[in-house]
């Protein structure tokens, strides 16, 4: 498997997050829940982005798209659209032009470049549905995009996972 590192991942190069998944009970319970607060904290983060991180130019393309990103093992479905006022969640009922689908760990190690998306998509442990054009749009922009720091919080919680192993 292709491992990706960036400066951006303050990580050794080549490291990894060790083999994890969220235990299925927990995810069938967080499933259960409304979807609307982690929603309503990931539109948050996004729209804290800075513009000259992520220019509103690159996301153009995604422009009232319904946009999904399925976390499999811990039952989360974060349904949001980009708006000309920033990042917001998707209205019920509206239907999803895009769908990425990972693992918790996945998308972790995705966040902090330690695993390419080509590799996760080859080996289906990334799954998209809905408009491929706008998958690749979506990742193009996010390999193009030159990432601050780690967060600290990020940075903490890799660090615990790898001392786990």
């Amino acid at each position: 498997m292709t491992e990706a590192t960036s400066p951006a991942s303050d990580a050794a190069p080549g490291s990894r997050l060790p083999e994890f998944e969220i235990p299925r009970p927990l995810g069938a319970i967080v499933a259960r829940l409304p979807q609307f607060p982690p929603t309503f904290a990931l539109v948050a983060a996004l729209n804290l982005v800075p513009e000259r991180v992520l220019s509103r130019d690159a996301l153009e393309p995604l422009m009232g798209r319904v946009l999904c990103l399925r976390v499999t093992d811990a039952g989360l479905t974060l349904r949001f659209t980009l708006t000309p006022g920033g990042f917001r969640t998707a209205a019920d009922g509206a239907d999803n032009d895009l769908t990425i689908s990972a693992s918790a760990r996945d998308f972790i190690s995705l966040a902090l470049r330690r695993e390419d998306p080509d590799a996760l998509f080859f080996d289906r442990r990334l799954m998209m549905e809905g408009d491929t054009e706008l998958g690749l749009i979506v990742k193009n922009t996010l390999d193009a995009t030159e990432l601050p720091p780690v967060p600290p919080a990020l940075r903490a919680l890799a660090s615990i996972l790898q001392r786990k192993r």
